[in-house]
């Protein structure tokens, strides 16, 4: 009995250790983003992240002065041009998939 608990734990620690490896540098730098100061300047760096369907707490996590304006919320609909309010589409999962900045 102890050689089979043995050969599951080793079968465990080996599967986790295929996982891990096989985790692209993407999907790790879209859980943990770099923190981004202020309000977004650099579009294309801003689209790139959007691209990775990030959820709100991600986006929260990435663009911490950036006010996410989901469906549940009331806010007014002045134009701001300093890139500091963001108006995302969500898929079912809550993701964002897209969005515009009003």
């Amino acid at each position: 009995m102890h050689r089979l608990a043995v050969l599951f734990f080793t079968a465990v620690l080996g599967g986790a250790a295929l996982v891990a490896c096989q985790t692209s540098p993407q999907a790790a730098s879209a859980a943990n983003p770099k923190p981004v100061a202020g309000f977004v300047t650099d579009l294309k760096a801003f689209d790139a992240f959007i691209a990775t369907k990030p959820t709100a707490a991600q986006f929260h996590a990435a663009y911490p002065d950036v006010m996410l304006v989901t469906p549940d919320m009331m806010t007014t609909r002045e134009m701001r041009e300093n890139h500091s309010r963001y108006f995302p589409k969500m898929d079912a999962d809550g993701r964002i998939v897209g969005g515009s900045f009003m």
